[in-house]
């Protein structure tokens, strides 16, 4: 019997993707898997030093994480992002940035009567986040389509998954205005900070003082070191942003025992303090973005958006189901855009996070 937890959760998106999956693995040359973004080079060697030295761990971590594991965080965002105002009382460690995302709401005692909003093409996780805690979900980048109820929770994704699109100073300070005039708390989805691809529109946090005016007064951010520092495996993630805040998701995470392992928070501490392996995976990336782009674009594909994130944002103005099927018919899968909302129903993502020779191998494919 079905529980009732499961029951008013949506469908795991991914299921749907087996048939076209078993299609694609039967190219005779063997799948070219561009669905889901999987980092597939070595974790650098800063992290893999940090892990070894931390490997002796007999104890407990602690929840609110090492202090030097926070000021690195507050010394990243300063550094890489003009990030002011933040100290180490603003920065929570998680455990992976997906089981935070889907808990926040729960955490922060979200429930029914209560309403979320997030952008219309969508991280399925944040519908997620709202479905457990039976809170109600709009879907739009309008404001003022959310009528006159205030929200509770407000997220914001830029560079955004699955479009790759960037928003603009001017758009992330509107946003925060309009949920500090309400008391809406908004959380800004920022994993892909630093995967921007265009110098004439870089990613910026909403922590910048152009955006917030230098306090974190009503905002958090979330982040990732999945795809920056090929840490997936190591389930890096942190929240920062408003202490209060912050401190509330504090008190639950204790009492939850959501702590991030020792050897970890080392790590993290480590890896944000270099910038030249996220440099050189930036030109791994790069190298097989201009690829895949010129293949796609020769096949008749537009690309839209994606000047940021590690995904193109495809289409040739068809259903995306039928493009999903054409690329595994040519061995080669990717996510339909379906499964981020119904405005992405005739675009396709495609990933371009696998490796050179499995890169070179989709771009034959395409030709």
């Amino acid at each position: 019997m079905e529980s009732t937890v499961s029951a008013r959760l949506p469908d795991f998106p991914w299921d749907h993707l087996t048939q076209h999956a078993a299609t694609a693995r039967a190219h005779p040359d063997g799948i070219v898997d561009l669905s889901v973004g999987t980092p597939v080079d070595p974790t650098p060697e800063v992290a893999q030093r940090a892990l070894a030295a931390a490997a002796d761990a007999p104890g407990y971590p602690v929840t609110v994480g090492r202090v030097e594991t926070r000021q690195a965080v507050v010394d990243w965002l300063g550094r890489r992002f003009g990030v002011t105002g933040l100290d180490v009382d603003g920065v929570l460690p998680a455990v992976g940035s997906k089981e935070l995302i889907g808990s926040l709401a729960l955490h922060l005692g979200i429930g029914p009567g209560d309403l979320v909003v997030q952008p219309a093409l969508a991280y399925p996780t944040y519908e997620v986040g709202a479905a457990l805690v039976g809170a109600e979900l709009v879907a739009t980048d309008s404001l003022t389509a959310i009528g006159p109820r205030t929200p509770r929770l407000l997220w914001l994704n830029s560079p955004s998954n699955p479009t790759g699109r960037v928003l603009p100073v001017e758009h992330l300070k509107k946003v925060v205005d309009w949920c500090r005039d309400r008391g809406t708390l908004l959380v800004s989805d920022e994993c892909y900070l630093e995967c921007g691809w265009e110098p004439d529109s870089p990613p910026v946090s909403v922590l910048h003082p152009d955006v917030c005016g230098g306090s974190t007064e009503g905002i958090l951010t979330v982040h990732s070191l999945s795809k920056r520092s090929n840490l997936a495996g190591y389930r890096c993630a942190f929240v920062a942003g408003d202490a209060g805040v912050v401190a509330e998701l504090l008190a639950v995470r204790k009492n939850l025992g959501l702590q991030m392992p020792e050897p970890q928070q080392r790590v993290m501490a480590a890896v944000l303090a270099d910038d030249d392996h996220v440099a050189e995976q930036h030109a791994r990336y790069a190298v097989r973005r201009a690829a895949l782009r010129g293949a796609l674009e020769g096949a008749g594909f537009r690309i839209d958006h994606s000047e940021a994130s590690l995904y193109l944002w495809a289409t040739r103005d068809e259903d995306c189901w039928e493009t999903v099927s054409w690329f595994a018919e040519r061995g080669i899968l990717v996510a339909p855009g379906s499964f981020y909302g119904a405005a992405g129903s005739r675009h396709v993502r495609v990933a371009f996070t696998a490796t050179d020779e499995r890169v070179a191998a989709a771009a034959d494919r395409l030709h």
